[in-house]
């Protein structure tokens, strides 16, 4: 008995032994052949690829892609329209440097055109209909780029047709105001008004004037306004400068929503539903025509009645009077009207954005989307092609790097090249329309470069203020263009900067409250986190608005490479700002995306919001204690989740864990879409970053609630005000709960 207990004891420590090695040596194997994924899911951005990114961006194939889109006009669903549509393709679908995919995604849209048989044309007549003055009809001609025969005439997109004639008033920019002004002195009943562009939307210039009873309008540039006054083709504007030239007219689209007007919240395919024309809102209600400045100096001149106040005079050498109505006795133009033909006509066109992708390695359903228009409204060297011609070398350096085996990024990235922008963001809105449950659930961030440089003076960037960290991270190791040892951030920050509580100085990013390029519908309709890049001038330098010769036959490359940016040096230094930024949303294990300096902003907002309404809405018992408690709180879980997010080695947690923060991260401005919010507002649902009316520098609702409360005193007005507190309040209080632990 006591040998085989014996043999038995012997036998289990055996048999335990052999399992303690076995267990250890299988274990030690496992543990050495983990899957691939592993390792994978826990990569972050690398700095060298960045490094190898930036040496690699080139302007002179900036330069090259530019003189290559603007060899022809390109207009929206034109014949050049379509050879920009192949050149995008070709350059996506190439070997070896293309994406990973490309193809084109077609739109049926409304669009409105001149009619080129029929000359839109505006006259001076006399009594008896003798023509006495005739305003040009197409742009003057320096170089053969303007001679080329699809240079579209100067007109007002969606204007409808018409042949009004009437006596001639100057109604300053078109303004409510302006117009409210004007009429306490002059009977605008049937006159037809000048106007120039600035203070109001090129569609609002003709919808704020037919309820007085006006019939027609013409706009033009001012030079005051654009040319720092000066006005003489013969040394001071192009082809000598880069001033706009006395017939250079803005083209434009003169409606107020985007996207096609005829498909409100729906992608404008073949067989969609489409409301009937007379239900389009937000377009002129009269005909509205633009003219070059040389012919609105004829005719401002020439204008009667009294002296139109000083912030409505202009640069022209002349007393600008608000007209009779018409003309002075003095003048050649005694008694005579002013009549406009407009032919346009509107049409359904098959419109494409240009699509590519490069799919992501770890996370290949979160998307990084990179975006500008193609089409233009004649060459468009400057509007859109610049941001075209980076783009195209973001993706030829990007491409590479994907073909050769050397880089793949974390999350996918799509690039759109979108068509009809000029119509009014079309073909980023119909995309947005047409993929909104996926992009709605799958889009990290959006950048969009448009107009890449205005000028070569500094960077002006603009975004959700989470963006504000990773661009200022981007733009110090980027060299500002032409000092080299100066970043693009220390250059900015001479330029436009604040003071920040958390930061100290900082440079100015600026927010996309409206709609005046392709984030529109990524910020307000989708609240996906946008940003946009652009290189701009010294603000001390100038007062024009905007480049001169925007929207104009005068915007070509010879024009871009000449007095906008020789060498492309600013152009480069966009694409290596835009691009670092963009490997660093695609690449970075956890979204670099900062929740405090939103809270800051909200903050600020909060601030005003108190300073200007919290005295006279106590006196109407409504309380902005809910919104104070809301920023609050945001403050409190976009503090902690910060702190949660750098003192953790989430390179070693659970994808899981980062995935989570990522989402938090990722959907944060979701939170603050509110479907109900902006009833009058086509496609605004952000309540922080929706446009405003109220000209205050705090949450747009709000604002514009109570400007119009205090404006009429009904008490249903003053309703809106405490609708809107709550909207917020609770938006706010939303996003807050999205920072925090799950429950």
């Amino acid at each position: 008995m006591i040998k085989q207990a014996l043999i038995g004891v012997l036998c289990g420590a055996a048999i335990m032994t052999a399992g303690i090695l076995i267990g250890h040596f299988g274990i030690t194997k496992s543990s050495s052949s983990e899957p691939s994924w592993v390792k994978d899911v826990a990569k972050d951005v690398d700095e060298s690829l960045i490094q190898k990114f930036l040496s690699q961006v080139d302007p002179i194939q900036i330069q090259e892609n530019l003189r290559e889109l603007t060899k022809v006009p390109h207009m929206a669903t034109s014949a050049g329209d379509e050879q920009t549509v192949q050149f995008m393709l070709r350059r996506w679908q190439d070997p070896e440097t293309g994406l990973d995919q490309a193809w084109r995604e077609e739109y049926k849209v409304y669009l409105s055109f001149p009619d080129p048989k029929n000359a839109n044309k505006v006259t001076v007549v006399s009594p008896s209909d003798a023509v006495l003055h005739t305003v040009r009809e197409k742009e003057k001609i320096y170089l053969p780029d303007q001679e080329d025969p699809d240079v579209v005439q100067p007109y007002a997109a969606y204007s409808p047709a018409g042949h009004p004639k009437g006596k001639l008033v100057y109604a300053n920019q078109g303004k409510p105001g302006d117009y409210q002004h004007l009429n306490q002195t002059v009977d605008l009943r049937g006159t037809i008004a000048i106007t120039r562009y600035g203070g109001a939307g090129r569609a609002a210039k003709a919808i704020n004037a037919a309820p007085y009873g006006v019939i027609g309008v013409l706009v033009y540039t001012d030079p005051l306004d654009i040319n720092d006054g000066l006005m003489s083709d013969i040394n001071e504007t192009y082809p000598h400068s880069w001033y706009l030239p006395p017939s250079g007219v803005e083209r434009g689209s003169f409606n107020t929503d985007f996207g096609d007007l005829l498909t409100p919240y729906l992608a404008a395919k073949e067989e969609t539903y489409r409301i009937p024309r007379k239900d389009i809102t937000g377009i002129p209600p009269i005909p509205i025509q633009p003219i070059g400045f040389e012919d609105a100096y004829v005719l401002i001149c020439a204008l009667d009645g009294e002296e139109a106040p000083s912030q409505w005079q202009g640069a022209f050498n002349c007393t600008y009077n608000f007209g009779g109505p018409g003309f002075k006795q003095t003048s050649a133009f005694n008694n005579s009207d002013v009549k406009l033909d407009i032919f346009n006509f509107e049409e359904e066109k098959n419109s494409s954005n240009v699509m590519g992708v490069i799919r992501g390695s770890v996370e290949p359903d979160r998307y990084v989307i990179y975006g500008n228009h193609r089409d233009s409204w004649v060459h468009g060297a400057i509007d859109p092609s610049s941001g075209t011609s980076v783009m195209l070398e973001l993706t030829r350096v990007l491409g590479m790097m994907v073909k050769q085996g050397t880089w793949r990024p974390r999350r996918s990235i799509i690039f759109g090249s979108w068509g009809a922008e000029e119509f009014g963001l079309i073909g980023s809105a119909e995309y947005t329309e047409q993929y909104f449950t996926r992009l709605s659930e799958r889009t990290v961030a959006y950048i969009n470069v448009d107009i890449a440089v205005f000028a070569n003076a500094t960077l002006r960037a603009s975004g959700m203020p989470s963006v504000q960290s990773v661009v200022f991270e981007a733009t110090k190791q980027v060299s500002a263009p032409g000092l080299d040892s100066t970043s693009v951030y220390d250059n900015w920050i001479r330029y436009s900067n604040r003071t920040s509580p958390a930061h100290g100085l900082i440079p100015r990013v600026g927010y996309l409250t409206g709609a005046g390029s392709d984030y529109a519908a990524f910020v307000h309709y989708l609240g996906i986190t946008s940003m946009d890049f652009s290189y701009t001038y010294d603000r001390s330098k100038t007062n024009a608005r905007i480049y001169p010769a925007y929207h104009t036959a005068y915007d070509t490359f010879d024009y871009a490479s000449k007095y906008i940016d020789p060498g492309f040096v600013s152009h480069q230094a966009v694409a290596r700002t835009a691009g670092n930024v963009l490997i660093r949303l695609a690449d970075s294990l956890v979204l670099p995306l900062n929740c405090s300096d939103y809270a800051e902003s909200l903050e600020d907002y909060l601030n005003t919001a108190v300073t200007l309404y919290q005295e006279p809405l106590q006196a109407r018992m409504i309380s902005m204690e809910p919104l104070k408690h809301a920023v609050a709180s945001f403050r409190q879980a976009a503090d902690n989740l910060e702190e949660l997010i750098h003192s953790s080695d989430l390179a070693n947690e659970t994808p899981l864990k980062v995935r989570k923060i990522n989402d938090q991260l990722m959907l944060l401005d979701r939170a603050f879409l509110n479907p109900l919010a902006f009833p009058d507002k086509y496609a605004f649902r952000h309540v922080i970053w929706a446009s405003s009316s109220a000209g205050k520098a705090t949450f747009p609702g709000l604002a514009d609630a109570y400007a119009n409360a205090e404006s009429s005193g009904q008490s249903s007005d003053w309703d809106k005000v405490h609708y809107h507190l709550s909207v917020l309040s609770q938006a706010i209080e939303g996003a807050a709960n999205m920072l925090v632990d799950v429950i």
